[in-house]
């Protein structure tokens, strides 16, 4: 079966609430009455990340079950929601808990998977395009790997008015591009990709741009199809 993802660059906003901006696009990929497996891990407090996710998701007609709650299993669920927050907690969570395997082989079946920022990242080969903090030490940089190229989320583009003299993202994107091959894309807030029926849109009205090795960076907007990174 072909896979089903919504990878979406953050979970709030501005002016809206959790999801708000997503809320739609989420219901497409998931559907009313669907029972959904959430992952919490990139949150310290488990318990209220799940419980303002099961608000949430109710709104659109789906049930919650969180990962960190006693006797739940990936079994028991239609779909998988992976939540942001930080990329290497979450990481060594889903190792520590053994769903890496488990998530990539439901998913690779026909289970639909939804990741916010953190939770997008972790589809990707690795977790090299986050800017989290490294609070925890993961055993290996290794995602689940659900897409061929990697995901830089909360893109925001050089503002030549700033006097900040830190790096970039971009100048960041470079430095991955130095050590590392994969595409990445630069997804700005409000932005997202679908994968469904082996085809990769870009969704949301912000757009973003796609960072390839040795080529200068190319902005897509709203519809843009970049079937190319999936092979």
């Amino acid at each position: 079966m072909s896979m089903r993802l919504l990878l979406i660059s953050n979970s709030t906003q501005h002016g809206g609430g959790y999801l708000d901006h997503a809320a739609d696009a989420i219901h497409a990929c998931l559907g009313t009455n669907t029972r959904v497996f959430f992952v919490p891990y990139a949150a310290h407090d488990h318990d209220a990340y799940a419980a303002q996710a099961r608000r949430r998701l109710a709104a659109i007609g789906c049930s919650v079950i969180s990962a960190h709650e006693p006797g739940v299993s990936l079994e028991g669920a239609d779909a998988v929601f992976v939540g942001g927050g930080n990329t290497f907690r979450l990481l060594d969570a889903l190792y520590r808990n053994d769903l890496i395997g488990p998530i990539r082989s439901r998913v690779k079946e026909g289970m639909p998977y939804v990741g916010s920022s953190a939770g997008s990242i972790v589809a990707c080969p690795t977790l090299k395009t986050t800017k989290d903090m490294p609070v925890i030490q993961p055993p290996t940089f290794d995602a689940i790997g659900l897409v061929p190229f990697q995901i830089s989320p909360h893109y925001l583009d050089p503002d030549p008015a700033s006097r900040h003299m830190g790096e970039t993202q971009a100048e960041r994107i470079a430095h991955y591009h130095e050590e590392n091959d994969l595409p990445v894309v630069g997804l700005r807030e409000g932005s997202m990709l679908l994968l469904e029926a082996g085809t990769l849109t870009l969704k949301g009205s912000t757009g973003a741009r796609l960072f390839e090795k040795g080529r200068a960076p190319i902005e897509h907007t709203e519809g843009a199809r970049l079937d190319h990174l999936l092979r």
